[in-house]
């Protein structure tokens, strides 16, 4: 009876988790598919295009996986206490290579004639990288303050709070540096021909640091909450 029951919590557990990694690739997909198509199309809206699309699979998803669809996010979310770091890495893992099928799909989709991916350096790597890093810190500390507080169990607002950030964000940083705010986009759009490879490594670095800052800064302002 106890190994009957053993294999079913064990078996339980490999669904939980496969649910949550799917709503994970499925979120993170829609995602990166929204914001390579509206670049590598031209769209004006991109950035309303995608915190809306953010915000509704945040509400689809958060009460699955937690709905991060950022590897950024994700580690805002393990250092303040609220995935394990073996759930992290499948997050991770999921994330990036959704987030690179994504491009190729919207780059195959659009088929632009050329492509005039995003080039920096210099003083615009910079200010890119500042941009990054400071909007980053934003999302990942709304979403920890939001979706994970204690205080803000079951509130209704969370995938509005979570969306905005990124619409207000690309808003305001993306001619700078595209309004990226994620490493699975930023894969995901070098992928599909919207950056440049030789940037990719900023991106990728600027982010986590601002996602790790954004988990270590919940922890200190909410030393009761764990």
């Amino acid at each position: 009876m106890d190994d009957t029951m053993q294999e079913a919590a064990a078996e339980s557990a490999v669904a939980t988790a496969s649910r949550k990694l799917a709503v994970e690739a499925i979120g993170t997909f829609f995602l990166v598919l929204t914001v390579a198509t509206c670049v590598l199309s031209g769209n004006t809206f991109t950035p309303l295009a995608v915190g809306a699309v953010l915000m509704v699979m945040v509400y689809a998803g958060g009460h699955i996986s937690g709905a991060h669809y950022n590897p950024a996010v994700t580690l805002a979310v393990l250092l303040r206490g609220r995935i394990s770091l073996s759930d992290a890495v499948g997050y991770w893992i999921t994330q990036l290579v959704a987030g690179v099928i994504a491009g190729l799909v919207a780059r195959a989709v659009v088929d632009p004639p050329s492509v005039k991916s995003l080039q920096l350096s210099g003083h615009a790597l910079v200010a890119a990288a500042v941009a990054e890093l400071l909007f980053t810190f934003a999302l990942g500390y709304v979403v920890v303050n939001v979706a994970t507080s204690r205080d803000q169990a079951g509130n209704s607002f969370f995938g509005l709070a979570i969306g905005f950030t990124v619409a207000a964000g690309a808003f305001t940083v993306g001619g700078l540096s595209g309004g990226v705010f994620n490493p699975a986009v930023a894969l995901g759009g070098t992928a599909g021909g919207v950056f440049a490879w030789s940037s990719l490594w900023m991106y990728v670095i600027v982010q986590l640091v601002g996602g790790a800052a954004a988990g270590l800064v919940f922890r200190v302002l909410n030393p009761d909450d764990k």
